[in-house]
């Protein structure tokens, strides 16, 4: 069995684990057996609580910005006639889906370099969204604010047992207030 293949599966596994018995019920043996994988053959690739939480964020992180790619792309192709409630609206079905790697981010931090670099290439696909879009301000520090500013919201929205609704309603207004100023 190729090492992706046992990563995914192991992965999977996880989801499952923590989703139906908690964060702190996510160990290498038992998320090794879920996977029907041996703990010794799951070692190499995930060692410990730590690296599969690691693992689980980077991979929702990849799913975001695969998603900003696909939007920045709809907007070049005029398919879009409201950039920043697509994105606030695709981004937000996302945290819905993906609650448990906001559990597992409860427990464990990201690294801080793979936490850089991601918020690093949200905040570049930030920009080129913004430029797609044709709005005022397309400098790089914009686009660090837009990202950063929608990040926090996004993590508070969706930080009870219910998306607040109202944030993401005061999110959109202050973006498009924000990208239409002077």
């Amino acid at each position: 069995m190729r090492s992706r293949e046992k990563v995914s599966r192991a992965l999977a596994a996880a989801d499952r684990i923590a989703a139906t018995e908690g964060v702190e019920a996510l160990t290498l043996t038992r998320v090794a057996d879920a996977a029907g994988l041996s703990p010794g053959a799951l070692h190499q690739y995930l060692p410990d609580r730590e690296a599969i939480a690691a693992a689980l964020v980077a991979r929702y992180h990849g799913r975001i910005e695969a998603l900003m790619d696909v939007v920045i792309s709809r907007v070049a192709e005029e398919d879009v006639d409201d950039p920043v409630a697509e994105v606030i609206g695709q981004i937000a079905r996302i945290y819905s889906e993906e609650r448990i790697v906001r559990l597992v981010r409860s427990v464990t931090s990201v690294p801080g370099d793979a936490g850089r670099a991601h918020k690093n290439r949200m905040a570049a696909k930030v920009h080129e969204l913004m430029v797609a879009c044709g709005v005022r301000r397309t400098d790089a520090v914009a686009a660090r604010v837009v990202f950063t500013a929608t990040d926090a919201v996004m993590h508070e929205a969706f930080g009870g047992d219910e998306p607040d609704l109202a944030l993401l309603d005061e999110l959109e207004s202050m973006l498009r207030t924000y990208l239409d100023g002077d």
